[in-house]
């Protein structure tokens, strides 16, 4: 029952491990995405002002 016990916990710790690498992923891509954009929406505020 022990080994059971052992094996559920280190499939736990690695689920949450992979969730904070799928999280930190996610972060970065969503932080890219938003920098590459931020030129396209400056142009465009600047041409709706003009």
């Amino acid at each position: 029952m022990s080994n059971l016990s052992n094996n559920i916990q280190n499939i736990e710790a690695s689920r949450s491990s992979i969730e904070d690498a799928d999280f930190a992923a996610e972060q970065i891509w969503l932080r890219t995405r938003y920098r590459r954009n931020q030129p396209t929406a400056m142009l465009a505020q600047a041409s709706a002002i003009s």
